[in-house]
């Protein structure tokens, strides 16, 4: 639960579309809300934020005490965010700046807000700089869905995006490490936090996004249309080998900076290969039947002449 005076904080913000009176009077203020890393809870923290162009940046200075603060655990457990920015509230990937990159970017951050530095003076940690990254829309993504196959589009070519940003990570790793010579680490880009938050961001959506169809819109299906029992089985038991794979996939970044990068980059090449397959399939299947259903969903209480295929020619 957020303190008092944080509760306060949030309420005022959320009331006043953004804007907040007190401390915080004329300053960049957003909220952030992030998934517990023990306790899986939703959690709200208001925090003051600095562009660099499109980029939003925040820092885990904690008033300068000895420890990082709990947002930002949770965010290295969970990179998947909820940021609000004045009225609007949109969905962001937190990835912690390394090396070079965050030192550059913390120098942005005190020119603009000089108290950070101080922050930095005062404690023996390196502050992290976290930035929020709206993931990028792609022009063949319908914005605004029609009815669930546009819907499924849109979630599958997401994730389809995703999944290439973090191969051509991947990729862009392998190839410094190719072309280094000489003494001395290896050059940026590594196998370090951008990977690792892209990574598990993608796995967490991509979890949310079969357990839902697990769930709910396979069974609801299939109770309409009992000759495609055939194609949801396999649905589920490719969803349980993606599933696997995904598993191993976080284990192998469950600890920041010990992913063994070649084992990393065969399980997502498995990956690749079995989700890109599974979607194609799904997409093959059920695409002409979810056309004719309206997205968003019919409201609760709908006659059962309102299901799934109910309507078609």
């Amino acid at each position: 639960m957020p303190t008092p005076f944080n509760q306060s904080v949030i309420d005022e913000f959320r009331a006043r579309g953004g804007q907040v009176g007190g401390p915080f009077e004329g300053g960049d203020l957003l909220l952030l809300t992030t998934t517990g890393a023990r306790s899986g809870k939703r959690h709200t923290t208001p925090l003051g934020f600095v562009r660099d162009g499109d980029l939003l940046l925040v820092v885990g200075s904690n008033l300068g005490g000895p420890h990082h603060p709990d947002w930002y655990h949770n965010v290295l457990a969970h990179p998947t965010v909820t940021v609000e920015l004045g009225t609007e509230e949109f969905e962001a990937v937190a990835v912690p700046a390394e090396g070079e990159r965050r030192d550059r970017l913390f120098g942005r951050v005190v020119d603009t807000e000089p108290g950070y530095g101080d922050y930095q003076a005062g404690t023996g940690r390196l502050l992290p700089v976290v930035v929020l990254e709206r993931p990028a829309h792609e022009a063949d993504i319908p914005a605004q869905p029609a009815n669930f196959a546009d819907k499924m589009i849109q979630v599958h070519r997401w994730l389809r995006g995703q999944l290439r940003h973090v191969r051509a990570e991947t990729d862009a790793y392998f190839a410094g490490l190719a072309a280094h010579r000489g003494p001395g680490a290896p050059p940026q880009p590594g196998l370090g936090l951008q990977i690792r938050q892209h990574c598990l961001a993608f796995c967490d959506a991509l979890e949310f996004h079969h357990t839902g169809e697990d769930a709910h819109l396979f069974p609801t299906m299939a109770g309409y249309h009992p000759e495609l029992r055939d194609t949801f089985d396999r649905l589920a038991e490719e969803h349980r080998t993606i599933a696997r794979i995904q598993g191993r996939l976080a284990g192998l970044l469950a600890h920041v900076g010990e992913a063994e990068p070649t084992r990393f980059r065969a399980e997502l090449e498995a990956m690749s290969d079995e989700l890109t397959a599974h979607l194609d399939y799904e997409e093959e299947s059920l695409l002409p039947i979810l056309a004719t259903l309206p997205w968003p969903p019919a409201p609760p209480g709908s006659t059962p002449e309102d299901g799934p295929g109910a309507h078609e020619g």
